[in-house]
């Protein structure tokens, strides 16, 4: 399990662990989704509060997305270690086909090989002390916000790895921590939070259409 052949031990349990929706069906989450039906809605309590959340022995608040490894779900590990870094996900990604950035087989590296970094300091130190890193330092803005979340990553992994899955996640955690976000999907942003749709007039203006 210490070889570079682990992830044929690994290969078998993600597979029987992916998940059996539609690939292309990307997961809400569900304290916001609950947020909204209540703000949309009086009739529907608030959500309960978030349960503390413990990081290497430390209580933390509760955070959106994912900013380090320890954010990440265990089947987001588990695809990082299953990943035999063949290169199919990056040879079908539309985006990279196109000159962009971004490379899912490089995005799985990346969680690997930043959770043995951490690691590595444990080792060091017999506990988790704050590097000043994250899962951010490897994976740029960049990288991420090329993503068109089209699954054709997922789709091309002979062991049903989801990379989608993190860059989603770290994409949440810059927009909703951090402000970080495209200049294009800044005025969308602003259009969702002031008309509750994205395009730039009021509700009461939407049926103004069938006048012309």
């Amino acid at each position: 399990p210490y070889s570079k052949h682990f992830h044929i031990i690994l290969a078998f349990p993600n597979v029987w662990y992916s998940k059996l929706e539609p690939r292309t069906q990307v997961s809400n989450m569900p304290r916001i989704t609950g947020e909204v039906k209540s703000m949309m809605d009086p009739s529907v309590p608030p959500p309960e509060p978030a349960p503390a959340r413990t990081v290497a022995g430390a209580e933390v608040p509760e955070r959106f997305g994912a900013k380090d490894v320890f954010d990440l779900s265990w089947k987001n590990l588990m695809d990082a270690y299953s990943c035999t870094e063949c290169g199919r996900c990056t040879s079908e990604c539309p985006a990279n086909l196109t000159g962009k950035l971004l490379s899912p087989r490089k995005i799985m590296m990346d969680t690997r090989d930043r959770a043995e970094e951490i690691g590595q300091v444990i080792d060091a130190k017999g506990k988790w002390e704050d590097d000043g890193k994250s899962l951010h330092t490897r994976i740029t803005d960049e990288e991420l916000w090329a993503c068109t979340t089209c699954n054709a990553c997922t789709q091309a992994c002979p062991v049903n790895i989801d990379p989608v899955s993190i860059i989603m996640d770290m994409r949440r955690y810059l927009v909703m921590e951090e402000s970080r976000t495209r200049p294009a999907l800044t005025g969308m942003f602003n259009n969702v939070e002031n008309n509750g749709a994205p395009w730039a007039f009021g509700p009461d203006r939407r049926m103004e259409w069938t006048q012309e």
